[in-house]
């Protein structure tokens, strides 16, 4: 059965543990996958995941109705990835790179334009990275990442389209 924004939304104001239930069941998957995409690697992706639920139940009365439910979480997990990429930076920990991660089931290796595709996008800004995925992936318009990145429908345009033309320049430069 799937449930939509307006029934998650009603049961965790009626019933937080009822509608957390029903909001894990339908963004668990799609949150770690987005986060999965910014962090790369699995550990990584599970924890700041966790950490963005717990933000989630813990912030869901500062919700506006008036904004996506989707946006709103996704802007969360977004700050998540990046509050574990910065601690990682400051412990000097590198993120890993995709060629570091050989057993990670994230990536098929025998896909070698896959590899490519995934290697290009980390080599990306975090702005343009963020644009990119968001709509390649999760097919989202630039109104609604705007809302997840802060910033304008306009600027989410630019970037995508930014990153769109890196990605195609790495892949055809390494032929």
């Amino acid at each position: 059965m799937m449930t939509n924004d307006k029934d998650i939304i009603y049961a965790m104001r009626e019933d937080a543990e009822r509608g957390f239930r029903l909001l894990m069941q339908s963004y668990k998957e799609p949150l770690y996958w987005h986060i999965r995409r910014l962090v790369v690697s699995h550990d990584d992706a599970q924890d700041a995941t966790q950490e963005a639920f717990i933000r989630i139940f813990r912030s869901f009365g500062q919700y506006n109705e008036a904004n996506s439910l989707r946006a709103w979480l996704f802007r969360i997990a977004t700050n998540e990835a990046l509050r574990l990429i910065e601690r990682r930076r400051e412990d000097s920990m590198p993120i890993e790179k995709v060629f570091d991660i050989q057993a990670d089931s994230y990536i098929n290796y025998s896909d070698l334009e896959a590899v490519r595709l995934q290697n290009a996008i980390l080599s990306l800004p975090p702005k343009q990275q963020l644009a990119f995925n968001l709509r390649y992936y999760d097919e989202m318009d630039y109104e609604e990442i705007a809302q997840i990145a802060d910033t304008t429908a306009s600027s989410v345009k630019a970037s995508y389209h930014v990153a769109k033309e890196k990605i195609i320049k790495f892949m055809t430069s390494n032929d």
